[in-house]
């Protein structure tokens, strides 16, 4: 098998969080291998160029012509450092939040999150006074994926977060920590940086808190990727000729009778780690619930 072949077989088989990993890691190579041959060459930096173009601005002028930037900015990365700590986050807060909700829902809280974060950006450089005059840009995942913590967060806040099985933590302490480290860093250089994260993060709990209301914010946009997707999809020649009567239960087809039954398990589950924490659970809990989250 091809190194190309497994990769792609390697990115299939991958949960969404690593598939956003694949996405940041490669534009991060692919920028990080032209700007080594651009230098060689000529000196310059081509950071500069794809700052110019794919960072989000904070110039409101700049920015109208560049609506693009409100969504490529969460995918750059211009230092390794900033690259691995965001994949890192991605990663471990990527799993917690798969164990409560689905693919679709993480990838609007991941994108909406983000272009949230980028507004709260673009609206700060244009109304505090101690960021107006100023030119800077923003770029980097981090407020999408505080958007996902968060959003696991007020989902399940004493759900304990266990590192490598040395640090663990609920996250309620974990998002607080985070909220002070946002704040206290304001008068700090990365101002509009500061005040995306606490936009991104703010998002996340939002959703979370709607949702927990019936309320699902995100459902035209996850209709509108499904449209989009679907124009992508190859469609089968064959038709149906025949019809069949469904069987249902309760006065449900079977997949809404299923559904209705993992539903009722998933809150039984998270009831009980909201009384006794994750760590009461069972393996078979467990598993049933990191499954659920990947459906």
């Amino acid at each position: 098998m091809s190194l190309v072949k497994e990769f792609k077989n390697r990115y299939k088989l991958s949960a969404i969080n690593e598939k956003y990993i694949f996405i940041n890691v490669i534009v991060f190579g692919v920028i990080a291998l032209i700007g080594a041959i651009y230098f060689l060459g000529t000196k310059g930096s081509f950071n500069v160029f794809v700052a110019d173009y794919f960072a989000l601005p904070s110039n409101f002028k700049e920015m109208i012509f560049k609506p693009w930037t409100f969504f490529t900015y969460f995918f750059l990365h211009f230092g390794f450092m900033h690259l691995f700590g965001n994949m890192l986050g991605l990663y471990f807060f990527g799993r917690v939040f798969l164990t409560f909700f689905n693919v679709r829902q993480f990838v609007a809280y991941y994108i909406l999150g983000g272009l949230f974060a980028g507004l709260i950006f673009a609206i700060s450089y244009n109304l505090f006074p101690a960021l107006k005059g100023t030119d800077s840009y923003l770029v980097g995942a981090s407020a999408s994926v505080f958007s996902i913590l968060f959003g696991a967060t007020a989902k399940s806040p004493s759900y304990t977060f266990n590192l490598f099985g040395v640090l663990r933590i609920p996250l309620w302490v974990i998002a607080g920590l985070y909220t002070l480290l946002f704040i206290s860093s304001i008068p700090m250089n990365n101002t509009g940086g500061e005040l995306a994260h606490l936009g991104g993060a703010f998002f996340g709990y939002f959703m979370t808190w709607q949702l927990e209301k019936g309320k699902d914010w995100s459902i035209g946009f996850q209709d509108l990727l499904d449209r989009i997707t679907g124009l992508f999809k190859t469609k089968s020649s064959l038709k149906t000729v025949h019809k069949s009567k469904k069987r249902t239960y309760a006065g449900h087809d079977k997949k809404e009778f299923n559904e209705f039954n993992s539903q009722k398990k998933i809150d039984i589950i998270l009831d009980k780690i909201s009384k006794s924490g994750y760590e009461s659970l069972t393996k078979e809990e467990k598993a049933f619930l990191f499954k659920a989250g990947k459906n």
